[in-house]
């Protein structure tokens, strides 16, 4: 494996834990920063090396969002250059611990997932010389909280990474902006600190990401959500269906009954889905409701007989769902975590993996409308008005184009 030359904050998260370094009085580090900075490469390659040079027969944590992520974003990379490194490594999947020899020294490092407010109890009790809290900010407080409460044995210390969120996030609030005061060193880092990152890549994460998500994960700002979400969203962004036949075809739906309901007919050609037609229903707007039997039948006359890989519902339709099953449609329940599906969404939209054809007039009109609650005390939530059209295309992007979990999970890069 060939390592370029680290930049100066890859070099301090490296080093600062040594006996000879100016931070090795810190208890704690927290970097955060860019997307693809380097910052959990050089993390988690520091973490392993700090823990197996200090201590004996101890006990580490490695905290992510989900155990799935974890291996997926920093065992999965780094295994395989710590073994190449002279490093025992065997995993148990079972135990999700992974046991470590090196020099004489053996520890064990045992892997949690703090989804939510209930993931707290899984730490709960144990004793541990380190812990590293990976997109530490995906994280509920109470779980974090009990971590680092676990760091018990003397010279233990905790590691943290993350991407930014909004400024009024507990983490910002008590960790970064009180880090001298907790003792912990603080690094932030930029896309200019990863140097296996080629100047063409660059542009291309740069091209990608508007609005708050640049200013997040490109400039690693900790900034309000404000404004327009899809704020680049124009007329460049829509065209005409096109002609010709079509590899694929998908319906994503959101459900409702007092509230609207929005279907869009998704096709795939050439590698990129296009949002051909829809169906939008507002019952206030109409004088009645439907029934799930109404809605069954105009998603019907909106596919017109397609042979349908799939129909992505919210999955807090069960009645409708189970409608749509009794008729005999292949039903897959939406992926709906909120910010990252506008991420994901907005990703896509930019580098025009999918496109919304003129036919779609309501989710063109709901395109412009839809912003951030800026009463939200900072929280990033999207007003609940003209986002039925934007719920039912965050479900397919999330669900059908990238399916995949923890989507703001830090990166690997090669080196």
């Amino acid at each position: 494996m060939k390592f370029l030359p680290f930049s100066y904050p890859q070099l301090q998260t490296l080093a600062w834990w040594c006996p000879s370094s100016p931070f090795s009085h810190y208890d704690a580090i927290i970097c955060d920063g860019a997307v693809r900075s380097g910052k959990t490469f050089c993390m988690s390659l520091s973490f392993f090396t700090w823990a197996m040079a200090s201590f004996h027969d101890q006990q580490f944590a490695l905290c992510g969002k989900t155990v799935s992520a974890l291996r997926r974003n920093l065992l999965s990379p780094l295994l395989p250059l710590l073994r190449s490194f002279g490093f025992l490594c065997v995993e148990s999947l079972s135990r999700n611990c992974l046991t470590v020899r090196f020099a004489g020294h053996r520890n064990t490092f045992y892997l949690f997932g703090g989804r939510d407010e209930s993931s707290h109890a899984l730490i709960q009790g144990a004793t541990f010389a380190g812990v590293l809290l990976d997109e530490v900010v995906l994280m509920p407080r109470s779980f974090v909280d009990q971590a680092c409460a676990r760091c018990s044995v003397p010279g233990s210390r905790i590691w943290f990474n993350c991407n930014p969120q909004s400024p009024s996030h507990w983490f910002y609030q008590h960790w970064i902006l009180h880090a001298r005061d907790r003792n912990a060193l603080y690094l932030h880092f930029s896309l200019d600190d990863n140097p296996a990152l080629s100047p063409t890549v660059r542009q291309r994460y740069q091209r990608l990401y508007s609005g708050v998500f640049y200013r997040r994960f490109i400039l690693g700002q900790w900034v309000a959500a404000q404004g327009r979400i899809y704020d680049f969203f124009d007329d460049s962004f829509v065209c005409p269906p096109p002609e010709g036949p079509f590899d694929q075809w998908v319906v994503s739906c959101d459900y409702g009954t007092v509230n609207p309901a929005s279907f869009g007919l998704w096709g795939l050609r050439g590698g990129i889905w296009y949002r051909l037609r829809e169906f939008y229903f507002d019952a206030r707007r109409e004088g009645f409701q439907k029934t799930d039997a109404d809605y069954v039948q105009d998603l019907l006359r909106l596919t017109d007989g397609l042979p349908l890989s799939a129909v992505v519902v919210d999955p807090s339709a069960a009645s409708f769902i189970e409608a749509l099953r009794r008729q005999g449609l292949p039903v897959r329940k939406a992926v709906n975590d909120v910010l990252s599906g506008i991420r994901i969404t907005a990703d896509l939209l930019k580098s025009r993996q999918i496109v919304i054809c003129s036919s779609c007039a309501d989710a063109i009109r709901e395109f412009d409308l839809y912003s951030w609650d800026d009463a939200a005390l900072g929280r990033d939530i999207p007003i609940k008005e003209n986002d039925h059209a934007m719920d039912d295309i965050r479900y397919f992007a999330a669900t059908i184009v990238h399916p995949h979990d923890d989507p703001f999970a830090a990166l690997w890069v090669e080196r």
